[in-house]
Order: structure tokens, then C-alpha cells, then sequence
């Protein structure tokens, strides 16, 4: 994978992560409403923000995974990210994962971001799966994923450990099939 993929909608443009992009990731990851849900404590330092874009920079150098900045066209700033992770490529399948800045929430910006990110997945790395896990309490999640055609498929007690303790999670996944089914309507 020499060049990472930049993809784009109708508003925004999907690009890689640099690191002249920390202070707006560093901007709303210290925001305690957008971690809420993650399994990352509130940043406190413009470090943690490097550290992570280099995490997920390094994801895809290894081939485990994409993770594109959201830019509104046509500006540069990063209002969140969305991409793979835990990409398995024997099996068809990755997981996929999102925040958005909250200035940005309720505008319909990671529904029309979903759909493109859902068509590569689908169409260019030849995933037959693609997977989310979500805290049982995040409405706008679960929200979100059902009206990009997810469907619910389990609840998981004690699933996860983050930040200290046992977390549930709800998974939720999309099968290829069922998202042709839903380009056809």
C-alpha cells in the first residue's frame, strides 16, 4: 500500500493524518463529551494527540487498518476521523470506529462520511464484514449505525477493559450483501 487512499463527499475530504493535525485532534479529544464513549481518557497534552495520529499512521504501515482526518471542503481543519481497525484480512472482515467534533454533531456529517468509508471498505479492500462495537449507552451511535444499514447483533457483557474497568459493548455489523441490497433502493 504505497499511497494512503484520500476519499471524498460531497462536503468533506477524506485524508491522511499528519502531524500538523494534532492541535485539532488535541482541540476536541480533551473534551470529556467526546470521550465519553472511547476507550481513551480526556487528552490534558498535545503529545497524546501526536501519539495517536502516529498509532494510526503506523496501523496502516502495517496493513491492520485506515484512519482518515474529516475536513470540510474546503478547508484543512479536522473535525474528526473514521476508518478500519482490527482489519482481518483472512477473513474479509475489519472493524469500524469514529468521533467527530461535537460543534459538529446532529449536521449529518459522519452519516454521509459512513457511506463513503463503507463503499471502499466494500468495494476497494474486498471486505464481506464490517463491524462496530459501541457502548450500550451511546444513543447517537447506535443511531447512526442503523441509519447506514447496520444491524444490531449482540449485546456483550464485560466485553472490554477501558479506562479501569469492565466495559459491555453492542455489536453491530453490515454484510456486503446487505449493503447492495441497500444501493439498489
Amino acid at each position: 500500500m504505497p499511497l494512503f487512499p484520500q476519499l471524498e463527499t460531497e462536503r468533506f475530504i477524506l485524508r491522511k493524518l499528519t502531524s500538523a493535525d494534532a492541535g485539532d485532534l488535541f482541540h476536541y479529544f480533551s473534551n470529556d463529551e467526546v470521550t465519553r464513549y472511547y476507550d481513551l481518557e480526556s487528552f490534558v497534552e498535545l503529545s497524546q494527540a501526536e501519539e495517536l495520529i502516529f498509532a494510526w499512521n503506523s496501523r496502516y504501515l502495517e496493513k491492520k487498518g485506515f484512519r482518515w482526518a474529516i475536513t470540510v471542503k474546503p478547508d484543512n481543519k479536522v473535525i474528526g476521523t473514521c476508518g478500519y481497525h482490527n482489519w482481518s484480512r483472512e477473513h474479509f472482515k475489519s472493524e469500524i470506529g469514529y468521533e467527530l467534533n461535537p460543534a459538529y454533531w446532529g449536521q449529518g456529517v459522519m452519516s454521509e462520511v459512513l457511506q463513503e468509508v463503507m463503499r471502499f471498505g466494500f468495494e476497494d479492500l474486498g471486505l464481506n464484514r464490517i463491524e462496530a462495537f459501541i457502548d450500550p449507552d451511546n444513543i447517537r451511535s447506535r443511531y447512526l449505525l442503523e441509519k447506514t444499514g447496520f444491524h444490531e447483533e449482540g449485546y456483550l457483557k464485560q466485553c472490554f477493559y477501558e479506562k479501569g474497568q469492565f466495559a459491555d459493548a453492542v455489536l453491530f455489523a453490515l454484510l456486503k450483501q446487505q449493503y447492495e441490497a441497500n444501493q439498489e433502493e
